[in-house]
Formats: C-alpha cells, structure tokens, sequence
C-alpha cells in the first residue's frame, strides 16, 4: 500500500503568504511548494529571466542575423516529440517573419533515431542544401553528427536543453542551460523555450540593425501558445520562469488567439479552448500531437502547428486523432504483454518484484513508438526504475526509461556505461526519463548492470511510493470558488496540483459510464487522528464524488486522496471530488501538516 503524507511547509513562509492577502488554504498550499512571497506568483512577461543571461544568446543572434542578411539557407533540425514539434514550429514560423529562407527536417525516428545523427545530416546535405543547421530540442550529445555536417561544409548551431554528455559537439555556437558555464537560472526550461528566448534575442539584434524601422516589429508572445504546449507536454518542472510561459500562453488560447493548430486539436479533443488548462495541454493535445512522432511522422504534427489553414489544420488533426486511437491499442496490448512477463517471472521463482530495484523488459514485438509510455505506465504500478526495450535496427534494441525520485536516470546509464563501456552504444536524457541503445544479444546482461546500479543508488524506502497531499480541508473552504481558484492556476511537475486527503461516509454509491463510481460522501471530522470510524462524526454537508475506472463497490467509511473539481453537467456548474486514490479506513492517512 502507498504511503500517504502531508506536504511539509514552513509556518514563517506560510504567515508572510497569508498577510500578503492570501487566503489561509492557498498560502499553505505556495508554501508547500516553495514558494516565499506573492512575487513569485506573477506570471506577467516581465517577470521573465532577461534572455541575455544564457549563454552565447548575443553571439548566435548575431549570427543568424548575419544570416539572414546574407540570404543563407537555414534547416532547424527537430525532434519527433511534442517539445520537438513545437520548438520546430516556433523557430519557423518566427524566423520567416524576419524574412529568414529556412526550412525544417524531422527525423523519423524507425529510420534515423534521435539526434543529429550522421545520417540524418547526410540527408539534410542531400535534399536541402543548407549553409546552416539549426538544432532545436536536441543536439547536444550530437558530437558525430555535428563532425559529419563541419566536413560536409555545414556549420551548426545547436538548442537545446538536455543533459550535456563529457564531449560537447564542435558545433558554431550553443545555447542550452545546462551546458558548462550557462549562468541562466533556469535549468529546467524546455526546448521549445530555449529557442524562444534565442528568438527574443535575435529581434533584439535585429531592432538594433534597424530591421524594424519600415515594417512592424513582430509581437513574439503570439507564440507562446505553442511555448506552452511544448514545455507542458515534455513534462519538465514548472518553475517560475515556465509558469510564466505556460500561463501566458495559456491565456492567448483562451482568449481564442491560438494558432490554427492548436485550436484544431482542441476541437478533435472535444475540449473548450476557453477552459483549457494545463491537463488539456498535457494530456489531450500532447499526446496527440506525440503520436505523429512515435506510430508515423512527425512532420504532420509540425504542419499541423505550422499552417494559418484552419481546414487544413483540421484534417491534420484528424489525422492525429485516429493514430493517438491506434497508439493507445498498441499500448494496452503491450501492456498487459508486459504484465503477463511480470507475473510470469513471479510464479517461476525469479526475482520478484519486491526484492529487485528495477525493471527492464524487452519483446521482440513491441513497438519502439510507444516504450516510453509503457515505461511510466509500469513505473506507477511498481514504483521502480523502468526501461522497456524494443527492436531497433540491425540487431540493436532501442530503450526508453522512465524513473522515481532519488534515482537520476541519465546519470545511472552513465555509471553503467562506465562499468561496461562497450554495452551501451548511445544513450541520453533526464533525470526521469531517458533513452539508449543496446545490442539485443546484449539485454541480460545490461539488466543485470542497470539493477546493480539501482541498488547502488536507491535504498528500500525509496522504493516506497509516497502519495503527497496538501492535507484536508476545512468545512469552510470547500466551496466551488476554491475549485475555480485553483483551475485557473498552472500546475504541472515540480509544482503538483493541489490534492487533499480526508475520511469519508459512503452515503451512496452507483456505476456511470459502466466503469466508473458515482458517490455521495460526507466528511467524517478527524480524519486524519481518528483511528476509530464509530467515534467519528459525519458532516452535514453531502458532496457529490466520482471515481474513474472503478466499478467495484467502496466500503462504508474510507480514507481518499480528492481534488476539487469543476462540474458541468446539462449547463448547470457544480463542485465534485475526483477521488485519486482510495483506501479502507482501516489504512488511516498519516502525516504532519508542519
């Protein structure tokens, strides 16, 4: 069973939170996730970290503006996932307008795999002809490739914000955070903000030039509609630079001002782009638009987000729509394949579960599209470092892993490949998620390493899964304002929606939908101390709850893990708990609010 606690806060940062006008319930929600004072919640552009803090931004405008003088050719080369597409986009769209002759290439990841490679530089050489390559949300682990380009007459620039490797690529220039020596704070910024920025930068180069005197100076927060799809779907933490890109263009797209694209997808999600949130960015368009990459082409998703033709738009978005359908068919059926491996290994006396430290799996039958979903599907389930291997080409399989906290997954593959340096042959990432390639004679071998590492690394009780709540809530602040309060706020990783845990009555309960549980619940007081369901008291108030995927029937009392949620139904709003987790009451809620 999960282990359920209450986020610690700081009573100081909660009281100078609540005396700057905050209400009580969301001065004790920021101060559970660091943040120290109202400023940090301004999501106005100007808040923004000025450009000119990441490093070789002054010199790379200069150059691309140089470029752009000169008329030379340039390729973005991108990524074949949602952060990929969108800096793709971003860079194109946003380029033309300062009159750049640029083009774009995706490789598809069956054929060339990820990066900059040799062979997808040879193609670029042999199709486009550039003079110069730009990388966008890849590259820095691209050292061969960027050789292959120098020697072919190419120069790069590279954009990224992935994890440098011990060589950086000999690339013209580079801009990401995390390369040695970048001063910007942010560490976190997705790869579609990194070319943003380099964008901002380069129209302040070009202003400088003169560029804009005869012709208007373009309005870049246009695109941060993409920006904030890019950086919610990659999943990576929202500080408070993200925050700010993600809520701003957020409010483009309410406002009805999002590229055709977006608005296209929204329409096949069967969502109200006036109501979007961060869960349509992250799990409605996102995996629409990934779907492109991981079962056909990702350049149909780059055309979706490129083109000004809503009809064309909407076609595309179609198109996306019915390969996100076939993606999640794949996924199940890979899914209850790896399952079935997982309780096979049991029953023949294996080594079970819970005494290993991480799960590698591999079927000849897999789709290397969709490993990386089924990688975190298990990961949940088993609270483990997952890496789900696929075949690749000649002989290779090709992994994707997805990881818990305390255990840094490219870093873990790095030990790995130290120990063993001929068994991986490429790999790279983050710190939750990341990809190799191995040799498929290779696999057992490499599973013994990478369990040798995790037990290295992660003790027992990392291999707890702790449940985090913002406690319960006050009879008082359960309302539908609350609920709405919340909606309207950016909440993605690093910075966990708010969810609260209490005791609750089953007064009622029925099947909607045939797979999902519809409830009446009243808080029973003491949730959270009381051990004993008989002394506990039940509210007077009844809320309406609901429980997706589960059609067995609850227990009279138990112990739940809820959001507030908005309600529409028949016109008419109302306030549920979406209820996360649920448990007999006899497993009480632990924890300490302080």
């Amino acid at each position: 069973m999960p282990k359920i606690i209450i986020r610690p806060y700081d009573a100081h940062t909660f009281q100078t939170l609540s005396g700057s006008g905050l209400p009580p319930v969301l001065a004790r929600i920021y101060a559970a996730r660091g943040i120290e004072n109202s400023s940090q919640l301004e999501t106005e552009l100007t808040h923004l970290i000025p450009f000119g803090q990441l490093k070789n931004i002054a010199i790379t405008a200069a150059l691309l503006a140089d470029a752009i003088a000169a008329k030379k050719r340039l390729l973005i080369i991108a990524d074949y996932d949602s952060d990929g597409a969108t800096a793709c986009a971003v860079g194109l769209r946003i380029l033309r307008k300062f009159g750049a002759h640029v083009d774009y290439l995706v490789p598809n990841r069956f054929e060339f795999g990820y990066g900059l490679t040799p062979e997808i530089v040879q193609l670029a050489y042999d199709t486009k002809q550039p003079n110069i390559l730009i990388t966008v949300d890849n590259g820095i682990a691209s050292v061969d490739g960027v050789a292959e380009a120098n020697r072919l007459g190419m120069q790069v620039v590279i954009t990224d914000h992935h994890l440098p490797g011990d060589q950086l690529p000999a690339a013209l220039t580079i801009v990401n955070p995390n390369q040695p020596g970048c001063p910007f704070p942010s560490k976190n910024i997705a790869g579609v903000g990194v070319i943003f920025y380099l964008m901002l930068a380069l129209r302040a180069e070009l202003r400088q030039r003169g560029a804009f005197t005869a012709n208007p100076e373009p309005n870049l927060a246009a695109f941060l509609d993409l920006v904030a799809l890019g950086t919610v779907a990659d999943v990576v933490k929202l500080d408070s630079n993200n925050r700010i890109l993600v809520q701003q263009g957020l409010q483009r797209i309410r406002k009805g001002k999002a590229c055709a694209g977006i608005n296209a997808l929204m329409q096949v999600s069967r969502r109200d782009v006036r109501q979007i949130s961060t869960y349509e960015l992250g799990f409605m368009l996102g995996p629409r638009l990934n779907a492109a990459g991981r079962l056909d082409d990702m350049s149909l998703g780059i055309e979706c987000l490129i083109t000004d033709d809503e009809a064309y738009a909407n076609e595309i978005a179609k198109q996306l729509d019915e390969l996100n359908r076939q993606r999640r068919e794949i996924e199940s059926t890979m899914q209850e394949s790896a399952l079935i491996k997982l309780e096979t290994a049991l029953e023949t006396r294996q080594p079970d579960i819970q005494s290993t430290y991480s799960i590698c799996l591999f079927d000849a039958d897999w789709h290397q599209g969709v490993i990386g979903i089924l990688a975190s599907r298990i990961k949940d389930k088993y609270h483990r470092p997952v890496i789900i291997f696929a075949p690749g080409n000649d002989g290779e399989i090709k992994g994707s892993g997805r990881s818990i906290n305390g255990f840094h997954l490219r870093d873990a593959l790095d030990l790995v490949s130290k120990h063993h340096p001929e068994l991986i042959r490429k790999f790279g990432g983050h710190a939750a998620a990341a990809g190799l390639i191995i040799h498929s004679d290779t696999f057992e071998t490499f599973r013994t390493a990478f369990e040798q590492v995790a037990q290295t690394l992660l003790t027992p009780a990392d291999l707890t899964h702790v449940i985090e709540t913002d406690g319960d809530l006050d009879i008082a602040d359960i309302k539908l304002e609350l609920a709405e309060t919340l909606e309207r706020q950016v909440w993605g990783q690093g910075f966990p929606q708010p969810s609260f845990n209490a005791r609750f009555y089953v007064e009622s309960q029925r099947i909607v939908g045939e797979k999902h549980l519809k409830l009446k619940l009243r808080k029973l007081h003491a949730a959270s101390t009381s051990h004993s369901t008989q002394s506990a008291q039940k509210s007077d108030e009844t809320y309406d709850g609901i429980l997706f995927f589960h059609s067995d029937p609850l227990p009279d009392v138990i112990d739940a893990v809820y959001r507030l949620q908005i309600n529409e139904y028949n016109g008419k709003t109302s306030l549920q708990f979406l209820l996360e987790h649920c448990f007999h009451a006899d497993n009480p809620v632990t924890g300490d609010a302080h």
